[in-house]
């Protein structure tokens, strides 16, 4: 079995629940606010922990309270914390989240994930059959640097691109498996996607950064549309309702990347990554929610939908 590494950002979710968001320049009343740990490195990680993986984070906390509270949380979760720095002078990262009717509007204020360095990246030792994960919330110089090391090492690696920002060939050619979602597919290809579009047209978007890599697209209810060697793959989604979707994409990279982790086949690991995000999304908050082995198995053996088809 590999090990699952993780750069990626730290952060203390603060959540608002509300009837419906606010327009701008409007004040809503809301129902509660709520202290959750996330951070899309932080749930990727957590994910992967509690699936039983061997898992790394690599990452930044500031020394303030939140920073306490993260270490102590990410600790219980099992996830290896052994790379990730109390940062002075800096605060930990932090994201307003906004949620009505199961949707969520998010502002992440990095802090301490925006110091993470290619030192830091660098001092973990990753190894054939490992598989390293990022994402775009720590530095994309550091992103980089991570990727190259896991590359040489004959590591898998795994880029989720949100929060959606432009970034160089340069680093995209260092990604075996791209994981984004209709948002960010449309960034990155500069095209117009809207959750309605057929499977064929997300997949025509993916191809344009195919070239080489895996490229997965989340389609939230809808399922996973993956392009593996230019032929698309699409696993349908699971029936469920949902009470918060923050931190689903995130439970999906670290689930899949468990699964690969542990040598399964690619078609596998999408099925128990969406089993795993149909979970999520039924509880309240990001790291809190990521399921265990048990729970994702029990949903596989009960309500398996229907094999990967062609779209």
């Amino acid at each position: 079995m590999g090990r699952v590494f993780v750069a990626g950002s730290i952060n203390m979710d603060v959540v608002a629940t509300a009837e419906r968001h606010p327009k701008v320049g409007e004040t809503v009343a809301g129902e509660a606010v709520l202290y959750f740990p996330g951070g899309k490195g932080a749930n990727q990680a957590v994910a992967s922990a509690k699936l039983g993986i061997p898992t790394t984070l690599v990452g930044r906390l500031g020394t303030d309270a939140f920073g306490k509270e993260l270490r102590a949380f990410l600790t219980a979760q099992a996830v290896d914390l052994s790379f990730v720095k109390d940062t002075d002078g800096t605060h930990s990262g932090t994201a307003i989240i906004t949620i009505a009717n199961a949707d969520n509007t998010i502002v992440v204020v990095p802090g301490a994930n925006g110091l993470v360095d290619a030192d830091d990246v660098a001092a973990p030792v990753v190894a054939k059959g490992d598989v390293a994960v990022s994402q775009f919330e720590i530095p994309l110089p550091s992103i980089a640097a991570f990727f190259r090391r896991a590359r040489a090492a004959g590591a898998t690696t795994i880029l989720n691109p949100a929060p959606a920002k432009q970034a160089d060939k340069a680093l995209l050619d260092l990604v075996d498996v791209l994981i984004l979602n209709e948002t960010e597919l449309g960034f990155l290809t500069g095209t117009e996607l809207r959750d309605s579009d057929a499977p064929s047209r997300f997949a025509e978007a993916a191809r344009a950064l195919g070239q080489g890599k895996i490229v997965c697209v989340t389609l939230g209810k809808r399922g996973v549309l993956a392009l593996v060697d230019d032929r698309p793959l699409l696993v349908p989604g699971r029936e469920v309702k949902a009470v918060d979707t923050t931190g689903a994409g995130d439970c999906f990279v670290g689930a899949l990347a468990s699964q690969l982790a542990s040598g399964k086949p690619l078609g596998d690991a999408l099925a128990y990554a969406n089993a795993a995000a149909s979970i999520c999304v039924q509880r309240m908050g990001a790291a809190p929610s990521m399921p265990t082995a048990e729970e994702v198995s029990a949903v596989l053996s009960t309500s398996r939908p229907g094999e990967g088809r062609d779209p």
